[in-house]
């Protein structure tokens, strides 16, 4: 795919339209991009290279662009295999070019590759180093934990370009993007990045500083102009976890259907009350990483599951499992449960619900006995008028 980011950093990445999951667990119906740049100046820079996936073909635009030309270095901003595949092919192809990275990429490459010889190879930077190519100079942000330890993300001063790592990525093919960037933005970053707010939060710090034109991340389109204020604006309202819109999330575990068709009428209920918007999930059903990413979207959810095994529906205990691993906090909580002799859902929903951070359980906790009664109606009723306030 041929796009220039500016006169002298060309984009050489590339599309990769036959995966099926991401991290062998994010669906990808449009498919997924590894990006990858070249900044032509009196020395040449790699910035990063792709998954082996699509190794043949990066090479062939790595050649074409270089046109003969001898790369100078190569840029590692991160370790992970889907951008550092062809690390040693780079340093057995080019045997001038020196690696660019931080100390912790370093330590991490003899895991990656057992035999590779780095020996006068290396060049560490950190925070706030720069890099003279000639007319371009490279300076250098820790990015650590966003989402790997050893990341950096890498400012070019004279464009005013970031390359900006893992962060502001997305998923999807860049031939199948569309306007709406921030719907697999969204997706991408709760599940990849959501952990980390904190670090995050800091890299979001340090780059408001520069005066950034164009944002490459190593996953989705280039950011400018209004896409890069949205992009920036909605990292800030994720990385403090903060919902970004006004909405209920009932997310359900139905073995039989029972449950299911009580977050059906408490749907209904919620509508009648006045919510803004109600979303229904069904776990054992819907994509698990875009239910997560409701849940961070939105300020309120109600968790409904059966009782199985003397615990919970397995999905829903998934589902609350990722939530707590991605550091979700801050949110208001409702709980129903279902048993048709001894209801077991509730306990164990809220034992994992109390180990995220700030978060409430209203009250009532909603216990239905096999199947939905008109006597239960009352106490759905109620639990919408805790979880609006």
């Amino acid at each position: 795919m041929e796009m220039n980011v500016s006169s002298d950093i060309k984009y050489i990445g590339v599309d990769d339209l036959d995966i099926d999951l991401f991290e062998s667990q994010y669906v990808v119906p449009e498919g997924m991009s590894y990006n990858s740049y070249i900044i032509f100046d009196e020395k040449i820079a790699v910035m990063d290279t792709v998954d082996v996936r699509k190794a043949v073909e990066w090479k062939q635009n790595l050649q074409h662009a270089l046109a003969g030309r001898i790369p100078d270095f190569l840029i590692v901003q991160h370790m992970e295999p889907d951008h550092a595949s062809q690390i040693a092919w780079m340093l057995d192809q080019y045997p001038m070019m020196k690696l660019v990275l931080s100390a912790q990429a370093l330590k991490m490459l003899p895991k990656f590759f057992e035999q590779i010889n780095i020996t006068n190879r290396t060049q560490v930077v950190k925070e706030g180093d720069q890099l003279e190519l000639g007319i371009h100079t490279l300076q250098f942000v820790g990015a650590p934990m966003v989402h790997w330890p050893e990341v950096i993300m890498t400012y070019d001063l004279t464009d005013k370009v970031l390359f900006s790592a893992d962060g502001f990525g997305k998923f999807g093919a860049i031939q199948n993007e569309t306007d709406d960037w921030a719907c697999e933005a969204r997706r991408y970053y709760f599940n990849i990045c959501g952990k980390y707010g904190i670090q995050v939060q800091n890299v979001i710090n340090k780059v408001a500083a520069l005066d950034i034109q164009a944002i490459c991340p190593l996953h989705g389109p280039v950011l400018r102009d209004k896409a890069l204020q949205e992009s920036l604006r909605l990292y800030n309202i994720w990385s403090k976890y903060e919902p970004e819109s006004e909405g209920v999330l009932i997310a359900y575990a139905s073995i039989h259907g029972n449950t299911a068709e009580v977050a059906k009428k408490l749907q209904g209920i919620l509508m009648q009350k006045g919510a803004k918007k109600v979303i229904l999930s069904d776990l054992a059903r819907s994509d698990m990483a875009e239910v997560i990413e409701d849940a961070f979207r939105y300020p309120k959810l109600i968790v409904a599951a059966s009782s199985y095994d003397a615990g919970v529906f397995p999905v829903m205990h998934d589902f609350l499992y990722h939530l707590q691993i991605k550091n979700y906090q801050k949110r208001r909580f409702g709980i129903i449960e279902n048993g048709s002799w001894a209801p077991t859902a509730a306990k164990t929903m809220r034992c994992l619900i109390d180990g995220m951070k700030n978060c409430e359980v209203v009250e009532p906790i909603v216990t239905i006995h096999s199947c939905m009664k008109e006597t239960d109606i009352p106490q759905l009723e109620a639990l919408a008028d805790s979880i609006l306030i």
